[in-house]
């Protein structure tokens, strides 16, 4: 099998993740009407934002793509299509954002419910909450990015060698995607910020400070306003920022691969597969430190060991991801293309 065509299988099984967790957090209690109806009114202004946010950057995104589209006509080293990749990119980065505010919006009542029982279900749902949106925005960077390189490849550097002009221009091309990616990123993450700050500003003048309500008080009517910013801002926005970032990171190592000189069994592609393999592969991996975050009821209730929780996933995928990674960049080159298999070899070479 062709290794480029594992890339996208991998973010395939990091959205397939996000909806069987995204659907066992939706079946979780909700609470009582009161809260029902609190964490309703969260939504429906969370949702009304991101509308009206997407349909602002919706004409940006299609000015753009026609500006970059004439000036890759003019352009021996792009083409017109970069415009189509801009807009690809938007599209998944504002899809990130979105899959993180949904699953935000409804664990974060189900949390609440949880925590009345006990910690360590609390910190499930609300965690796995957080896992959906983690590994939506990698999902679909790697889904984004393997499989618009397999297309634009195909398309204008079927035949081509790694330090051929078709090549240069394959990338180029596919920076697009990326420039999509933090476009949206870049007025989300403002956006929603600004907005998320200038409620919390007026919850905490109104109510604490004019009305002497509590914060977070539900009967500070701008406490709803808050709760909306906090989920448009800081998950729809860094949801979309991340994955910008994410897409930024594996395509500049991608750009540096191209420039590379290797000689393996790809071609001399190693350089550019490497950074989305390890990208696919640390997916894999990360899905199985999320089940090292468990603590039990009968442990200490307190911060430390959720926090000792969190840092043994975190750092359990970092490890098995590091090791990983060592076997990917010292045997990529010993897998055969002829063959039609992936060969790992473990203790030297045994051909």
């Amino acid at each position: 099998m062709d290794l480029f065509v594992l890339v996208p299988i991998f973010g395939v099984v990091a959205l397939l993740y996000t909806f069987f967790q995204s659907n066992w957090v939706s079946k979780q209690d909700a609470g009582n009407e009161k809260m029902k109806i609190i964490s309703g009114h969260i939504a429906d202004g969370a949702m009304a934002f991101l509308k009206a946010e997407y349909k602002i950057l919706t004409y940006f995104v299609v000015v753009v793509a026609i500006l970059l589209a004439v000036m890759g006509m003019s352009n021996a080293n792009s083409h017109w299509s970069i415009g189509i990749a801009f807009v690809v990119g938007a599209i998944f980065s504002a899809s990130a954002g979105f899959i993180g505010m949904k699953i935000a919006t409804k664990a974060n009542v189900r949390t609440a419910q949880a925590a009345k029982t006990s910690l360590s279900k609390a910190l499930r749902v609300s965690f796995t909450g957080g896992s959906v949106m983690g590994m939506g925005v990698a999902g679909l960077a790697v889904l984004g990015l393997g499989a618009l390189f397999l297309i634009i490849k195909q398309i204008f550097a079927p035949d081509a060698t790694v330090d051929s002009h078709e090549m240069e221009r394959t990338i180029e091309i596919l920076t697009g995607f990326s420039l999509g990616a933090e476009s949206i990123a870049l007025f989300a993450r403002v956006g929603g910020g600004i907005y998320t700050k200038a409620a919390d500003v007026g919850a905490d003048l109104v109510g604490k400070v004019e009305a002497g309500i509590p914060e977070d008080d539900p009967r500070n009517p701008a406490t709803i306003a808050d709760n909306v910013g906090d989920n448009v801002g800081d998950v729809a926005g860094m949801g979309a920022d991340l994955f910008g970032s994410y897409v930024a990171t594996v395509l500049a190592t991608m750009v540096l691969g191209r420039e590379t000189i290797s000689e393996d069994s790809f071609g001399g592609f190693a350089p550019i597969l490497l950074p989305m393999l390890i990208a696919g592969t640390g997916i894999i991996f990360s899905i199985i430190g999320t089940l090292f975050v468990r603590i039990n009821d009968n442990e200490d209730s307190s911060t430390s060991s959720v926090q000792n929780a969190l840092n043994l996933g975190n750092w359990g995928s970092i490890v098995i991801t590091a090791i990983a990674s060592y076997f990917l960049v010292n045997y990529i080159r010993w897998f055969s293309e002829d063959m039609n298999s992936l060969k790992w070899v473990f203790l030297g070479r045994l051909w």
